[in-house]
């Protein structure tokens, strides 16, 4: 059967530059990556597909060859393929996951925080016995300002690599084993001639590691790891906010051949409350009262993230007062003192007056010397040397 042209696969002319070639491959590898199309196998063979024909495409030398002779140019044994091999390449794993990591590892600068780290972080490299540490994971959580007060325990589901059950992360069918790789016969390195020049570079057929699978699993490929759908609960601890970081040790990929699980990092983020607003370890709300309230002085009950609190009103508060109810705030994440409320209060303005009412604050307004011209005209004589 015919295999498909790269440049067809990625959707480019063969002129494209390096840049377009990238882009094509991003644009591609997020269209048919596993994670977005769980349990779709046509997806993820079009996902191995582009990603070793972008393998292929990206190296400059290895374009020229696929150029010159095609397909040809890496079949047969020692052909080249790139450093884990590839399909066709006489054996061995090709691991797709390893070009998308180049490719959007590079996205955000030398901090990460690419497409790739929010979704797999960066892996491990190979160990000497061909062992490769499992990728980091991260996974965003969104939290009420109630559960970061109080501390809550969520359960989670993601998708991440896992260890293949069947060969138990072998690689290998059950019965057969891993060999010593016939083309560097081990070492995990081959020496080629390039003229008077003799360089080493890595074996195409083990990638490294010196072994060669006898018979792949037949439900890893020879990956030992599979996508699966994996659960957990996350315990929260109080005093949490946005940005806080939660890492659960071991619950990230599955490595390969022996290698370290990765990590699990849980990055939180806390929705905006409809009445507090945070700082710092203090939260911060406004409370209309009465502006009876506000002159004659009383107590009221206020709201807090822990039940109600009552919050002494002295007389002749004015409108903008700010109150402390300490230790009513955020716990501390680090330990130490709790938070405290600060609570404003806003005096309201009737919007509507019964007779009586009208009558008794006319009243009182008489009485109180408000109505009186001399007041408004003495504030205008104040005001007019800002004029």
């Amino acid at each position: 059967m015919a295999k498909e042209d790269f440049y067809e696969l990625l959707g480019v002319a063969k002129n494209v530059s390096e840049e377009e070639l990238k882009k094509a491959y991003r644009k591609k590898a997020v269209q048919y990556h596993p994670d977005k199309n769980p349990g779709n196998k046509q997806a993820e063979e079009m996902f191995k597909k582009i990603s070793h024909a972008y393998e292929v495409l990206k190296d400059p030398e290895k374009r020229a060859a696929y150029d010159r002779y095609g397909h040809a140019a890496f079949e047969g044994p020692g052909a080249g393929a790139g450093p884990r091999g590839g399909p066709g390449a006489g054996g061995g794993f090709h691991d797709p996951f390893d070009i998308f990591r180049e490719v959007f590892g590079q996205q955000g600068g030398g901090g990460g925080g690419g497409i790739f780290d929010e979704m797999f972080g960066g892996g491990g490299g190979m160990g000497r016995d061909g062992s490769r540490d499992g990728s980091d994971l991260r996974y965003d959580l969104e939290i009420t300002l109630e559960e970061a007060a109080k501390g809550v325990e969520k359960e989670i589901s993601f998708r991440k690599l896992a260890t293949c059950e069947r060969c138990e992360g072998s690689g290998a069918e059950p019965g057969s084993k891993r060999v010593t790789c016939p083309t560097c016969r081990g070492a995990g390195q081959v020496r080629r001639s390039g003229g008077i020049i003799v360089f080493t570079q890595t074996c195409p057929t083990c990638g490294g590691s010196g072994q060669k699978i006898e018979k792949p699993c037949t439900v890893c490929r020879g990956e030992g790891r599979v996508a699966k759908t994996t659960k957990l609960n996350v315990r929260i601890p109080p005093g949490v906010d946005t940005g806080s970081r939660l890492r659960s040790a071991g619950n990230g990929e599955a490595g390969q051949a022996g290698g370290a699980a990765g990590d699990l990092y849980i990055v939180l983020s806390v929705k905006e409350h409809e009445l507090f607003e945070r700082q710092g370890d203090d939260l911060f709300c406004e409370i209309p009262i009465k502006f009876t309230l506000a002159t004659l002085g009383g107590t009221i009950e206020v709201p807090t993230l822990f039940g109600k609190a009552s919050l002494k009103i002295p007389t002749a508060t004015q409108s903008g007062t700010t109150f402390r109810l300490r230790d009513k705030g955020m716990p501390s994440l680090r330990g130490g003192r709790q938070g405290d409320q600060l609570v404003r209060v806003q005096v309201e303005v009737p919007q509507s007056l019964t007779s009586e009412q009208r009558k008794i604050l006319e009243d009182f307004a008489r009485v109180s010397g408000d109505a009186s011209e001399p007041t408004s005209r003495s504030f205008f004589e104040k005001a007019k040397k800002f004029f």
